[in-house]
């Protein structure tokens, strides 16, 4: 389930370090003020979601740190808030190759992967769930199943086959949602811990936290200094419609922006219609008329990070072509060697992408929706209120779709119908990372080979990205009643205007 739509207490109190850290921005807070934002979010003497107020004050304050980009204090340091930040500092501090954490204080140290009888079975006649156990752990007892803890081997056999669902599967939501497998923990406390070589920081663990204990670092405090003095360019992810309200349109979001400080804003649906003519030629050059097994594109970051290390050797299948916001920064780079960008997107992912070392000084900075959602609270903003005109179109309906799982196959296969109509065009794809690994396995023995295969980490695709703030499905319908409202099709036409 996903948790994050839900108005709980996590998104709350995220919510509120966001903001805060938004304000001490704006209002240029002392380091003593930001010591502070503890306090404020958690007033009064008793606890709300903990045991002690401590805890609570404890947890928020590694909040703002890794809001404010910094790492975490020490575990056994309670009182680290109370130490004061570099402010100059943190005006120029860029997040390092690893996006996510893990707030040991906030960890509740969940069970391992576990399967027990509920009190729901029927103690049924079949019992099938003792035919198929490999060790012999589900025995009947006193007429109903019941499995030996001691030697359960965790397979999940009994829990496929109980009739009723009287079986239960209980296991940490951070590992099941992590599809990279990235978790383990510490032997000494059991409090998870993110493999940093193994992640791919999709984020799909922290919106599953149901304590909220691991969080994305932040770049808001750095972007709102940036935008007092320099100029600042905000490139937006097409997830963005909807995000901010139903009848919150694209211009408005636009206003708000500039509100904020930013000096201008553009479409990275731009740079994806350019990917997909780059893709589109890749795929016809090497692996139509070459000996490139099959090409996967490179659009999500964490499905490309990832597909190169599923497949090995090779890896070399895995699209070169720059990422949507790549391109796009390139061509504003084009104007204004000097500018300072920052990609407004979906995706925690992108935090990691950006600071990877080949790819250094494209894009300065990246903020999830949720993060600018929280700059124009602080802000008091109402993108409804602005009174604005339409833009002109940026981008094609195809560089819009890509927000949505199955819109760079879309858009590709419109492109080979223009150009080859008479190319026979293969396609699968998969979205969520555990579903990703079965794609990309197929395609390593040979069984999708001719084919162009698309991946995302999230669900539904970048609208369903850790850093959205509406429903998937609900932002999914607003990404294609806006790409339907371009005036530009198909790639090829934004591709032949802007870089021929």
């Amino acid at each position: 389930m996903r948790i994050r739509y839900i108005d709980s207490p996590i998104r709350y109190l995220r919510n509120e370090v966001f903001k805060a850290v938004a304000s001490a921005a704006y209002d240029e807070w002392s380091s003593e003020q930001i010591n502070h934002i503890p306090f404020v979010i958690i007033e009064g003497d008793f606890p709300t979601y903990r045991e002690s107020v401590t805890r609570e004050r404890k947890i928020v304050s590694e909040r703002v740190r890794l809001a404010l980009g910094l790492d975490l204090w020490d575990i056994d340091e309670l009182n680290g808030f109370s130490r004061d930040f570099d402010l100059d500092y943190l005006k120029e501090h860029k997040l390092p190759n690893q996006a996510l954490r893990v707030i040991p204080s906030a960890c509740e140290s969940c069970e391992e992967k576990s399967y027990f009888v509920s009190n729901t079975c029927h103690g049924c006649l079949a019992h099938p769930c003792i035919q198929v156990c490999p060790v012999h752990a589900t025995s009947l007892q006193n007429g109903l199943s019941f499995i030996d803890q001691s030697a359960c081997i965790k397979c999940g056999k009994c829990f496929d086959v109980c009739p009723y669902g009287s079986i239960i599967k209980n296991e940490r939501p951070c590992v099941a949602a992590c599809g990279a497998n990235a978790f383990t923990k510490n032997p000494e406390n059991d409090k998870a811990i993110i493999i940093s070589n193994k992640c791919v920081a999709c984020g799909m663990c922290m919106v599953s936290c149901p304590f909220g204990a691991i969080m994305d670092k932040s770049e808001i405090y750095q972007v709102v200094n940036a935008t007092k003095e320099e100029e600042v360019y905000a490139i937006v992810a097409p997830a963005i419609v909807g995000q901010f309200g139903d009848k919150v349109s694209y211009p408005q979001i636009v206003a708000g922006l500039k509100q904020l400080g930013f000096t201008d804003v553009k479409e990275v649906a731009l740079g994806a219609d350019i990917t997909t003519v780059v893709e589109s030629e890749e795929y016809v050059h090497h692996v139509l008329q070459g000996d490139q097994p099959f090409l996967a594109t490179s659009c999500c970051p964490a499905w490309s990070k990832f597909a190169k290390r599923e497949l090995k050797e090779l890896k070399y299948c895995v699209s070169e072509s720059s990422s949507p916001m790549i391109e796009t920064a390139k061509l504003i780079r084009q104007d204004d060697s000097n500018a300072v960008i920052v990609f407004i997107g979906p995706c925690s992912a992108k935090k990691q992408e950006v600071a990877e070392p080949k790819l250094a000084g494209w894009v300065d900075y990246v903020l999830t929706f949720e993060e600018v959602d929280s700059m124009l609270q602080a802000r008091d903003i109402d993108l409804s209120s602005f009174e604005v005109d339409d833009l002109e179109d940026d981008a094609s309906s195809d560089g819009r779709g890509f927000a949505v799982s199955g819109g760079v196959l879309a858009a590709i296969d419109n492109i080979m119908k223009e150009k080859y109509p008479d190319l026979v065009f293969n396609t699968d794809r998969a979205e969520n990372l555990a579903e990703c690994r079965k794609l990309l396995l197929q395609a390593k023995f040979g069984k999708r080979n001719k084919f162009i295969i698309e991946g995302m980490a999230c669900p539904g695709g970048c609208v369903g990205g850790a850093g959205t703030i509406q429903n998937q499905n609900k932002t999914a319908r607003h990404v294609k009643q806006f790409a339907a409202s371009s005036s530009m099709k198909s790639s090829s036409e934004v591709y032949d205007k802007i870089v021929k």
